[in-house]
């Protein structure tokens, strides 16, 4: 499908979650209106330059954080950044902690996931082909290579490895299955990476998470106030934010990676 016209080129998207509604890198903004198959996108794109390099960005939850996990039109999200031509996608996203070195105010690069979902959308191929996709290493290691060695430049506290399991949402775990989930190797917690990670593959677009531990899970019996919660999350955008502003003209031009190629042997 080709590019609508009217709409500007832009490779670099960033998908904002819990705390990273604004998009305040972004220089001259312009808000567009993009329609979608599966309907509308969560908020309008933000589109502009961030440091000379011409990005998008969408809230995943919409800007007033009014969409919960669960209902989020993943689809239309990821569709709407493929009509911008979006090569690549970084996604800031809030989690909980599942590993005791896995501080809160910490940041993790996660290199696989476990799907604890149960209703959702998962793939753009449900009708004439069908695509069976690899997600043998869901995330770009280009895009791993460049924020964690970007991130230890800024000496932010950064976890280069770690298994995200993503829950339904929107309550949290129990504590028998939080105990479940570390049982299995899990190192941290969250509610969107699925199916938004699918589909970016689907539709062979670079795809990286930069989880932000919040707290940990409630394995941990370790109580924390809304307003612990709230000052960490803040601390953690900031965070991501020097990382963004710093990585992403780091971002090679070309793509050496095998995001880009995904199709090549799924499509049946």
């Amino acid at each position: 499908m080709s590019l609508s016209p009217q709409l500007p080129k832009v490779e670099i998207g960033i998908i904002g979650g819990s705390g990273f509604y604004d998009p305040v890198l972004i220089e001259d903004a312009k808000e567009l209106k993009i329609a979608t198959p599966y309907g509308p996108p969560s908020d309008t794109m933000v589109v502009g330059r961030l440091k000379g390099v011409p990005v998008a960005f969408l809230p995943r939850h919409g800007r007033r954080h009014s969409i919960p996990p669960h209902k989020i039109n993943y689809r239309a999200n990821i569709w709407a950044m493929r009509e911008l031509g979006v090569k690549r996608i970084i996604a800031p996203s809030a989690v909980g902690s599942l590993r005791e070195d896995y501080k809160p105010g910490d940041l993790v690069l996660p290199d696989q996931f476990i799907d604890f979902t149960k209703k959702r959308e998962y793939s753009f191929y449900e009708g004439a082909y069908v695509g069976h996709f690899s997600l043998a290493d869901p995330f770009c290691p280009e895009l791993r290579e460049v924020f964690y060695k970007t991130s230890l430049e800024l000496n932010l506290p950064i976890h280069e490895k770690g298994t995200y399991i993503c829950i339904e949402g929107p309550r949290f775990s129990t504590r028998a299955e939080s105990k479940l989930f570390r049982s299995w190797g899990a190192d941290i917690i969250g509610m969107t990476l699925v199916p938004e990670v699918v589909l970016a593959r689907e539709v062979e677009i670079c795809y990286l998470t930069i989880a932000m531990v919040t707290d940990y899970d409630v394995w941990a019996e370790k109580p924390v106030s809304a307003e612990e919660v709230a000052k960490t999350m803040a601390e953690n955008v900031d965070k991501v934010k020097k990382l963004l502003y710093e990585a992403i003209p780091r971002i090679p031009k070309e793509r050496r990676c095998l995001c880009s190629q995904a199709s090549k042997e799924a499509i049946i």
